[in-house]
């Protein structure tokens, strides 16, 4: 009989804040979860471009716990169910770990598959040709090549890592004979003139069982550990994760493995890491600028201009990045903007929040937005999705008024439950116990004032599950 064919199944890899496009990726609202090329978010294009020839059934995506629910939304919003579909991991051990987390949960259902694997925050312009690679991709993989897409340079990038090809394998696919890591301008070009190195876009295609016998062979310690986890049939323990190596699919395996195969591709790929290589890859205007939002231009050309909800008037700029949102303002030259990472990393120091959220915070429920914040007085607007509650919890230090803009409002408020509609208040007293619910069909929005000390978590209690936390 002949051999049934291997089912083909995508893994996108959604962890990462994406520090290098901040101040609009931020840790808890990260560059796969944001609108920066088009008018979905960069997961929601990355599952839209695959699923024409792929079977949605078979996506999984590993992210973190702390974007589970925003990831799971956006799927739902382009009618992709996510049940069974994300995988949590307790926290980031790079890409390695992720990956085989990926296989070992796919092997739990079939005996053997064939994996496509992805970043979710990577654009492409040439949908056709990319899945033409594809096909040729799976190809290879079901003859036992572990295939890297290694995408055909166009210009010499020093923020990539090549891949040199060696002999050719099959078709046009060549041997990998070595990774090289970021390279300087002059080496860059030697690389270009070469024709036989790609840069490294971190994107395969394997089956699941040759994966498996990979790890084996160059990390056994971690396949027998993560094998023990996935046994465990129950969440994973966060203090056993961490134990896991920090360590990339790179290095883990593709920098010592006899199967790897590299791919050239062309379908106009980017990995949108910095505010210049998104300028780079969207339309630009007759002056050569990139504008989003509301923007006048005065002799300005060559920049990339974005903003949120003010005016951005910008005079005589060159080559400059200006991106505004309700709480930062980033200025930059546009070549060196990828430096806001170590940026980041001194607010991080610094324990400023803006490293971390927006003013606008999404939770499972709906979202948050900080307008004031004053001495003992919080100001914020919430929107509740149709359907969803908030936990029912209790404050030692502050009390809440409550107002509601639009929709409906079923709130817990001590021993009453009370109905609310436009205009309507109700006033909370500190250590009182409150819920808010949306029972209705569309969000509800209302504006809620907190009198007291903002201590965080250590003010509340929680009566029930944990994710209604504002």
């Amino acid at each position: 009989m002949p051999k049934k064919a291997l089912n083909t199944y995508c893994v996108l890899l959604a962890g990462g804040s994406g520090s290098r496009l901040w101040p609009v990726s931020r840790e808890l609202l990260p560059k796969q979860l944001v609108n920066l090329a088009g008018d979905n978010s960069l997961i929601q294009n990355t599952i839209k471009r695959l699923f024409p020839v792929l079977d949605a059934g078979r996506l999984r995506i590993v992210c973190g716990e702390e974007h589970f629910f925003e990831i799971a939304r956006h799927l739902e919003e382009i009618n992709v169910s996510s049940d069974g579909k994300i995988i949590k991991e307790p926290c980031g051990r790079n890409t390695a770990p992720a990956i085989l987390l990926a296989v070992l949960n796919i092997l739990k259902k079939e005996k053997d598959a064939v994996i496509l694997l992805f970043p979710s925050d990577h654009v492409i312009s040439d949908p056709a040709g990319f899945h033409e690679r594809l096909e040729k991709a799976v190809s290879l993989a079901e003859m036992d090549h572990i295939v890297t897409f290694g995408i055909k340079p166009n210009y010499p990038e020093t923020g990539y890592g090549y891949i040199e090809g060696a002999k050719r394998v099959k078709g046009d696919a060549f041997a990998i004979k070595r990774f090289v890591e970021k390279p300087d301008e002059k080496t860059a070009r030697r690389y270009m003139k070469a024709g036989n190195f790609f840069w490294n876009s971190g994107m395969f295609a394997f089956k699941a069982s040759v994966l498996i016998i990979e790890f084996r062979a160059f990390e056994p310690v971690l396949l027998k550990n993560m094998q023990k986890i996935i046994s465990n049939g129950t969440s994973i323990s966060i203090d056993t994760y961490r134990k896991l190596p920090d360590i990339s699919i790179d290095y883990a395996i593709m920098e010592k493995t006899k199967r790897g195969v590299v791919l050239p591709s062309d379908f106009g790929w980017s990995d949108i890491g910095s505010w210049k290589s998104l300028y780079d890859f969207l339309p630009k205007n007759g002056d050569n600028n990139v504008v989003e939002g509301d923007v006048i231009l005065k002799d300005t050309k060559n920049c990339f201009i974005k903003g949120d909800d003010r005016l951005i008037v910008a005079n005589e700029l060159d080559n400059i990045v200006v991106v505004e949102t309700p709480d930062t303002v980033f200025v930059s030259d546009l070549n060196n903007s990828k430096n806001v990472k170590s940026i980041v990393n001194e607010l991080k120091k610094q324990g400023r929040k803006e490293y971390k959220a927006h003013t606008t915070v999404y939770r499972p429920w709906g979202t948050y937005t900080t307008l004031e914040e004053n001495g003992n007085t919080k100001i914020k607007r919430i929107v509740v999705y149709p359907g969803a509650k908030l936990s029912l919890q209790m404050h030692h230090h502050r009390s809440e008024h409550w107002i509601v803009v639009q929709g409906t409002a079923k709130i817990v408020n001590g021993e009453q439950v009370v109905y609310l509609e436009e205009n309507q208040s109700t006033y909370v007293p500190k250590t009182t116990r409150h819920r808010l619910e949306n029972p209705g069909k569309v969000p509800l929005h209302l504006i809620e004032v907190q009198m007291g000390p903002y201590l965080e978590e250590d003010d509340i209690v929680r009566f029930d599950d944990d994710f209604g936390r504002k």
